[in-house]
């Protein structure tokens, strides 16, 4: 008994100190699962989530734009877009903001009013397209020194012929 007793503590101890150290790692997971009859999706869906960074040329004091493609769909009509709020790049001194041109399809888009980006024919079988967002330089040519952040905010519709 007393032998039994003691192998029940030594395999407690011994449990005890297996679990003395330990990792938890916590991560998120997500899918978009589009409608076949519309969509507007990131061809590359791993940078749309993330900031993203400008690129800055210091040899030539410029800063570059963003270029990502999009698959896009609408079996019923065409496709139009606009952007919800002015995009630019901000550093808190708003005499410093820098804008920025947004074009999807090559067609740019205003915060204003939807404008077609893609029409019927383009869209009902599916197409690849082309965001670019490209900085809009400063009057007197010179990027002031600083860190800048802002968003760009689209939205997207379906249009039904004869809408």
């Amino acid at each position: 008994m007393f032998r039994k007793l003691m192998v029940l503590m030594v395999s407690a101890m011994a449990c005890h100190s297996a679990f003395a150290a330990r990792e938890v790692h916590h991560f998120d997971v997500f899918v978009t699962i589009p409608s076949q009859a519309f969509y507007v999706i990131p061809a590359d869906s791993g940078w749309i989530h993330r900031e993203q960074q400008l690129p800055w040329n210091l040899a030539t004091s410029t800063l570059g734009g963003l270029r990502k493609y999009f698959d896009v769909k609408n079996e019923g009509g065409s496709i139009e877009a606009r952007l919800e709020g002015r995009p630019y790049l901000s550093n808190g001194t708003p005499a410093h903001d820098i804008g920025l041109r947004v074009l999807f399809n090559g067609k740019l888009l205003s915060e204003l009013e939807s404008s077609e980006v893609v029409s019927m024919s383009e869209a009902a079988p599916g197409k690849r397209v082309l965001l670019e967002v490209a900085p809009v330089p400063p009057v007197d040519g010179i990027y002031k020194p600083g860190s800048y952040f802002g968003s760009v905010n689209l939205l997207f519709n379906a249009v039904l012929p004869g809408a």
